[in-house]
């Protein structure tokens, strides 16, 4: 009696589409079909957090009919799986002979020779359908309130490092939203910001107000309702202190409200003045007591698990050292802080790696973030081998924004015309496109 032959078909299942049905069908027809589903780090290896978890997905694969088994997929390249289960068939769209997916189509040749069993099956791609596609329509349409609150935690828990860049108005969220690189050149894997940073910094130079906690809850809100409008990406409130216990309570019931996927609140006490500039103006921290009773009230008025409140320590901006800094991070967990963000002015991250070296000796999985604005030359890939998981860029698109626009302006006063600077703005059709909805 001959045993039914195995079928090993490699997807992502976050939106199934007729063309996915059809290779599952075509499947079916050469044995039972063994679905390889990647985890959520997987897809976020080489594109966007998938909408669904792998246990949303998963429970909608296995009820697809050609369908006998699912199992994860734990990276972008089949070999593991390949290799455990040892199948007669793999199947997969004609699709990957080029592109970015090229590469891993070259390795699960080789690993079936390797193997000595199975043989690779490339039905035609079904036409008229784009996965791409799919996905920027569906981002186009926007994301839920829940949805985009959750997406940060899912995010740390899928890839790491994060990297988050600042936006201070709608127009810079949507760069953050739509930018990407491609370091090892193009069609091999785009690396994107993972989120939007609203600083209290940019948030009040924008309004052309002091960086002292200037501009209220109700106004940063009124910002951030207008960037969730035309983007998808979760958010990091700078809540600078966070005020009083009492007042920050209602902090944290509006962010969560909005959709605001975290906080940052800072143990400082007094009047706010910026980091950077250390000892040279008057700064106090908080004690560690009142700053726990905070952390702890904030905990106790959110409501749902996604929202996060992360702790950010000043002991090394105000040099009182890395034991007072490891101290104090212990503390803040033990109170309910989601995370700590440690904070340096130092030219060079070496005091940063040194932080974080000791405190991965005692808490290997609290998520660390990291803002690299004086140790610029330090690389994200750099800062999370070194232990931090969410890199922010603070400021650097409201400061290359000013710039910019003062060498137009002068530019304009000095030829009296507005030719001579016209190779500095985007051409006006450009512009006109830049949102959807303008034609």
């Amino acid at each position: 009696m001959s045993t039914q032959k195995i079928v090993y078909v490699g997807m992502s299942g976050d939106l199934l589409h007729p063309g996915h049905i059809n290779i599952l069908k075509i499947a079916s027809g050469y044995g039972k079909v063994i679905v390889g589903l990647l985890t959520d780090s997987a897809i976020a290896s080489y594109k966007r957090l998938p909408y669904m978890t792998y246990e949303q997905r998963k429970k909608i694969i296995e009820t697809i009919k050609y369908v006998y088994q699912v199992i994860p997929q734990t990276t972008l390249d089949y070999e593991e799986n390949l290799r455990k289960i040892r199948p007669d068939f793999v199947v997969h769209g004609d699709d990957w002979k080029s592109g970015p997916q090229e590469k891993t189509r070259q390795n699960v040749l080789k690993t079936l020779k390797e193997i000595g069993k199975g043989e690779l099956i490339e039905p035609t791609y079904t036409e008229g359908i784009s996965s791409t596609q799919l996905n920027e329509n569906a981002r186009s349409i926007g994301i839920s309130t829940n949805a985009r609150l959750s997406l940060l935690k899912r995010l740390i828990q899928a890839k790491s490092p994060l990297r988050i860049l600042e936006a201070h108005n709608p127009i810079s969220a949507l760069i953050v939203e739509h930018a990407y690189a491609e370091p090892n050149g193009k069609g091999n894997g785009k690396i994107e910001f993972d989120g939007i940073w609203s600083s209290s910094l940019t948030d009040s130079t924008s309004r052309g107000k002091p960086d002292i906690e200037a501009v209220d809850l109700t106004a940063r809100l009124t910002t951030i309702n207008e960037i969730f409008e035309v983007t998808t990406k979760p958010l990091i409130y700078d809540a600078d202190t966070g005020g009083k216990s009492e007042h920050f309570v209602f902090t944290v019931k509006s962010l969560e409200r909005t959709g605001v996927s975290a906080v940052i609140i800072e143990d400082k006490v007094g009047l706010k003045k910026n980091s950077l500039f250390g000892n040279e103006v008057p700064q106090n921290q908080e004690s560690i007591e009142n700053f726990c009773l905070k952390i702890n009230a904030g905990k106790k008025a959110q409501i749902t698990s996604d929202f996060m409140i992360i702790a950010r320590i000043e002991s090394l901006i105000l040099e009182k050292g890395i034991p007072d800094a490891l101290h104090r991070a212990q503390a803040y967990i033990e109170a309910g802080a989601d995370g700590i963000m440690i904070h340096s002015r130092q030219k060079t991250s070496d005091e940063i790696f040194e932080f974080l070296k000791q405190f991965r000796k005692i808490d290997s999985s609290t998520p660390a973030v990291i803002v690299p604005t004086s140790f610029n030359e330090t690389t994200a890939k750099a800062l999370n081998g070194g232990g931090g998981n969410i890199i922010i860029y603070a400021n650097h698109l409201l400061r290359a924004s000013y710039p910019a626009m003062k060498a137009v302006a002068e530019g304009i006063l000095l030829h009296d015309r507005s030719k001579e600077i016209e190779g500095m703005c985007m051409d006006i059709k450009e512009i006109l496109n830049l949102i959807p909805g303008t034609r």
